[in-house]
């Protein structure tokens, strides 16, 4: 995604679309996920998304992190797609980089700084990153004048420095200054078109146009790292962000000269076919090694094995049907380069690079001796040499939503549910003694049967925030709640003066990097009327 949205809640204009917040646990019954980046949804159960969306469960990923932020560590961060790409870059020294976005339409909170943390650690790690002002979505989604996004943007970014971006090593845009954004949006709109973002977004012959053209320049904000050089890039969200992260592979890929996909014949294969195509084939050439007599397994032979093994269904008579009607052709396991976008010269060029044994069709290449990741590579090298972008898939990390000082949701137009970055330091300390908490009915209670802890705004403060990168320090206070030896009283006094004193730093911090946003390579000030 392009842009942080911990103030979705408060800024919805498809509620009907919207799921009731169900809190972060598995419910009994709970309604299906849908996820809708300017809707009011949160998460009802957050391991549907693994099942509904294909968003992959992050601690499957966390060993092969180097250095794991604590987000990390602590599950906060709990999905990723393709984050691997990233992982390898970084334990390998190669390039990478990080981005994402914000919405100006109100005060930077704590729900913001999960974002900012994630950018800043990524950059540590010596990613490149980018962090952007999404003006234009503010203008066009949210209806804001261009003085109030330049007010709100300058606090964003006054946090952003103050928290550790560094804006020599790092870029930093606002939508509507930045052309090549801008020519690069452009240009993936070419690739889309109504009905897809209807199906996507929910638009209607009400949406604006402006409001269409915001979604193909975030498009354009995940692949801008891309521009100069192709590389893994990695787009912290939460999770009703993902529709803009599938859209903008999707884009990524279609840009694409070629596409690099597995094949078993000379006929086309979806998804779906290829894995039974691939399951017919170690079945019949595991009987074939144990029968030893060296017949190569043929596509008549796999017919009949998916119609006897496979239940019926559309792929499976699909995929029959074209197995027929090729016969006796072998069935070998291949790579193939799909022709998208190429030009003459760049399909004859890559016909010449690939090496080894090879069938050349009228739209496709098939290599029977490259890897899949070799395969990628050369397809990417050959449309850099003739011009193409080559974009590399963006990956995307996804993280909790916080829950509201007073339960339920955190918004920025419930003043006593969050904790602004410009909040007095007092108003800080006073907001979080006033908090909700995972407590029992008496202090009594709470010592024989503990406290709640996964269920307490209080507790996601310390986790998300004040216990900083003190795991023990995170873990004392989990084991004291849920122990019984932690009462609410004395754990909110605790967590209220951690949190004056983070405010106090921060905003002491704020106006000592006012200088270095003034010096850093971003406008300001909007040079667009004031509408």
């Amino acid at each position: 995604m392009t842009r942080d949205t911990s103030d979705r809640e408060d800024e919805a204009d498809s509620t009907e679309r919207a799921v009731p917040d169900g809190g972060t646990a598995a419910e009994d019954g709970a309604d299906d996920v849908a996820l809708d980046p300017w809707g009011s949804a949160t998460i009802a159960d957050y391991r549907k998304l693994f099942e509904e969306f294909g968003i992959e469960e992050f601690d499957e990923v966390l060993p092969e992190v180097p250095d794991p932020h604590y987000l990390m560590r602590r599950g906060v961060i709990f999905g990723h797609r393709d984050y691997r790409r990233v992982a390898d870059a970084m334990v390998n020294g190669e390039p990478f980089a990080a981005l994402s976005g914000f919405m100006p339409t109100g005060d930077p909170h704590i729900g913001h700084k999960l974002v900012f943390d994630e950018i800043i650690w990524h950059q540590q790690q010596g990613g490149d990153a980018y962090a952007l002002i999404a003006d234009l979505e503010a203008h066009s989604a949210r209806g804001m004048t261009w003085d109030e996004i330049d007010t709100h943007a300058r606090d964003y970014l006054l946090s952003l420095l103050a928290l550790g971006f560094d804006p020599e090593e790092g870029t930093l845009y606002r939508q509507s200054g930045d052309r090549d954004v801008q020519d690069l949006a452009f240009e993936l709109g070419s690739e889309a078109n109504f009905s897809e973002l209807e199906n996507i977004y929910g638009f209607s012959g009400e949406t604006s146009v402006s409001h269409m053209q915001s979604v193909v320049t975030q498009m354009a904000d995940i692949l801008y790292p891309q521009l100069d050089e192709p590389k893994p890039t990695v787009i912290p969200v939460g999770p009703d962000q993902d529709p803009h992260v599938r859209l903008a592979r999707d884009l990524a890929a279609r840009m694409g000269y070629f596409g690099v996909t597995k094949a078993y014949a000379s006929f086309e294969a979806d998804e779906e076919e290829r894995e039974l195509l691939a399951a017919a084939y170690a079945a019949l050439s595991d009987e074939a090694e144990a029968a030893g007599d060296g017949e190569p397994v043929r596509c008549e032979d796999a017919a009949d094995w998916i119609a006897d093994e496979m239940a019926p269904d559309d792929a499976r008579d699909s995929v029959v049907s074209k197995l027929r009607e090729a016969g006796k052709e072998p069935l070998r396991p291949r790579v193939r380069f799909l022709d998208r976008n190429a030009t003459e010269e760049a399909f004859e060029a890559l016909i010449g690079a690939v090496e080894g044994e090879k069938r050349v069709f009228e739209e496709h290449i098939d290599s029977f001796d490259l890897s899949r990741e070799e395969a990628e590579q050369l397809a990417r090298e050959v449309e850099l040499d003739h011009g193409g972008y080559g974009f590399v898939a963006p990956s995307s990390i996804y993280h909790r939503f916080m829950t509201g000082l007073t339960g339920g949701k955190m918004s920025s137009s419930v003043p006593a549910s969050h904790i602004s970055l410009l909040d007095d330091p007092e108003d800080g300390y006073d907001k979080v003694k006033a908090a909700t908490t995972g407590g029992r009915e008496t202090a009594e209670k709470q010592r024989e049967l503990g406290g709640k802890a996964d269920e307490c705004p209080v507790y996601e403060l310390y986790a998300y925030l004040l216990t900083g990168d003190d795991d023990e320090f995170a873990k004392e206070v989990y084991d004291e709640c849920v122990g019984g030896e932690r009462l609410c009283g004395d754990c909110k006094e605790q967590a209220a003066q951690l949190m004056q004193e983070f405010l106090e730093e921060h905003q002491e911090k704020r106006e000592e990097v006012e200088d270095l946003l003034e010096q850093a390579d971003i406008e300001l000030d909007s040079q667009r009327k004031r509408s």
